[in-house]
Parts: structure tokens; C-alpha cells; sequence
């Protein structure tokens, strides 16, 4: 099966996007390391409809994505990936939430390496995950990505 890799500049910096049969499998902030083995940096469609639904999140045109995601993980790691989808746009939710969301009342820093693992930033939305107390912690981008990310989203919320 072949994986395609191929970079986009959005409002956070270079963004790499993975496909992998037809499918969104990563999206990645340059800072973050990826397995350069079995890839080819090639554009496809679905690259190009990536590109353009995240330059409209970026303009704030968009608040819900609508591409074809194959996240890979655990079983518990996708309960929560998908916990994560329905935390709405502008919204914030502690990593408690999302274990009481996914029926694990106590795992709260399991759900905070699910998000740490999570291979699709920004579509399926980490960043939207805060401490219990409030406070912006741990982000695969950067806490200047997440507290951007934030921002944006808050800035347009309403619109």
C-alpha cells in the first residue's frame, strides 16, 4: 500500500499531510518527526482538498471538516480521538471530560497520551483539550500553536 506525503505552509508553519488509500492517516507540524520510510512525497486530490479545507479553517470560513479520515491506534486511543470530534469548534474540554466521555472516570493522563499520540492534528482536535484547572498543557505542536489555535477559533466562533 502506497503512503503519500506532501507539504502544505498554513497559518501555523509547514504542515505535512499523510494519505494512505484514499484516506487522511497524519497531519503533522513541521517540528514534529515522521517516518520517512515507505513514503512518496507526491501530491494527490485528497492532498489538494486537505489543503484547501485547512486554508479555510485558517481564514475562518470553516469550523468542520469534512475529508475522509484512517487514524491508526489502540482501541482506547480511537474512543478518544473520536471523543475529540465532537468537541465543538471554539470550545475547550478538559482531558478529564474526555475520560469520563469514554467511560474511563479516571484516566485522565491516558487521555492525555491518547491526544499526545494523536496523528491528525488540528481535524481531529487536540488542541481544543485543556488542563482541568484551565491552563494550556501539552501539545505536539507547541503551546504557541495551541494557544493560536485557540484563538482563532474563539475569534471566530460567533461567526
Amino acid at each position: 500500500m502506497k503512503k503519500y506525503y506532501f507539504y502544505i505552509y498554513e497559518g501555523v508553519g509547514r504542515l505535512g499531510i499523510g494519505v494512505e488509500s484514499e484516506r487522511i492517516t497524519g497531519l503533522h507540524f513541521e517540528r514534529s518527526s515522521i517516518s520517512r520510510s515507505d513514503i512518496s512525497l507526491e501530491e494527490t486530490p485528497l492532498h489538494r482538498e486537505a489543503s484547501g479545507q485547512l486554508q479555510e479553517y485558517f481564514s475562518g470560513k470553516r469550523k468542520i471538516f469534512d475529508l475522509p479520515l484512517a487514524p491508526k491506534g489502540t482501541d482506547f486511543q480511537m474512543k478518544c480521538w473520536e471523543a475529540l470530534l465532537k468537541v465543538p469548534y471554539g470550545e475547550t474540554r478538559s482531558y478529564g471530560d474526555i475520560a469520563r466521555s469514554v467511560g474511563s472516570p479516571r484516566g485522565f493522563r491516558a487521555v492525555g497520551m491518547a491526544n499526545n499520540r494523536n496523528p491528525i492534528s488540528i481535524i481531529i482536535p487536540c488542541h481544543r483539550i485543556i488542563g482541568s484547572d484551565g491552563k494550556l498543557v501539552g501539545f505536539g505542536g507547541g503551546l504557541d500553536i495551541k494557544e493560536f489555535l485557540l484563538g482563532l477559533e474563539s475569534k471566530y466562533a460567533k461567526s
